[in-house]
C-alpha cells in the first residue's frame, strides 16, 4: 500500500512538474498555443489596416497580442458591416475570474497586434457597453458558435460579456 502510495505522489509531482514547464515554455513561444496563452509574436509581416474585414468573417479564431503585458492569445472573431469584433464571455463568473485577464489589460492600454495569416495588424480595441451594434454582433458570434438567434442587450450591458470593436491605433 505504501508503494502505491509513493507511485501516485511521484505521479502527481511529475506531472506537476511538467504542466509548469509547459505553461513557460508557452509565455515564450512565438503566439498562442491553442487555448493556452503565448508570448509575444515574433514573426509576421506588418501590414496596414484594411478598409473591410469580411476577409475574416468565416475566420473560426484570429490570434492577438497585449502589449503590457505581452501575451498573445486565441479569440473567436465576428464581423459585422466590414467591421471586426472580439468578445470575452463569462466575466461575471468564477472561471472568468481566473481566466479571463486580458480584458483587464485593456484598461492601461488598449494597444493590440492581430497576427492573421502571418500578417501582423497593430490595432486597438474599444470595449462596447451599449448601441445598436450589441445585437447584430451576438447574433454572428452564434451563427458561428453559438445556439440561436439573440434578442438582447443583455449579456453586454450586465457586464457578463465584453465586447470589443477592433479599430485602428490613435496616431499620437
Amino acid at each position: 500500500m505504501k508503494k502505491l502510495l509513493n507511485g501516485a505522489i511521484l505521479l502527481v509531482v511529475l506531472a506537476t512538474i511538467a504542466i509548469a514547464g509547459f505553461l513557460i515554455y508557452a509565455r515564450f513561444h512565438d503566439g498562442p498555443l491553442e487555448f493556452v496563452s503565448g508570448g509575444p509574436f515574433r514573426s509576421g509581416e506588418p501590414a496596414a489596416t484594411p478598409e473591410s474585414w469580411d476577409f475574416v468573417a468565416d475566420y473560426n479564431t484570429i490570434e492577438f497580442q497585449t502589449m503590457a503585458p505581452p501575451r498573445s492569445r486565441t479569440v473567436w472573431l465576428g464581423v459585422h458591416d466590414d467591421r471586426l469584433f472580439i468578445v470575452s464571455g463569462y466575466m461575471n463568473s468564477g472561471i472568468g475570474a481566473v481566466w479571463k485577464q486580458w480584458p483587464y489589460y485593456l484598461e492601461e492600454d488598449d494597444r493590440i497586434i492581430l497576427r492573421i495569416n502571418g500578417r501582423l495588424y497593430e490595432q486597438r480595441l474599444q470595449r462596447i457597453t451599449s448601441g445598436p451594434d450589441i445585437i447584430p454582433v451576438l447574433n454572428e458570434f452564434n451563427r458561428k458558435y453559438g445556439v440561436g438567434e439573440v434578442t438582447s442587450t443583455d449579456p453586454v450591458t450586465s457586464g457578463n460579456t465584453w465586447m470589443f470593436e477592433v479599430l485602428p491605433r490613435r496616431s499620437d
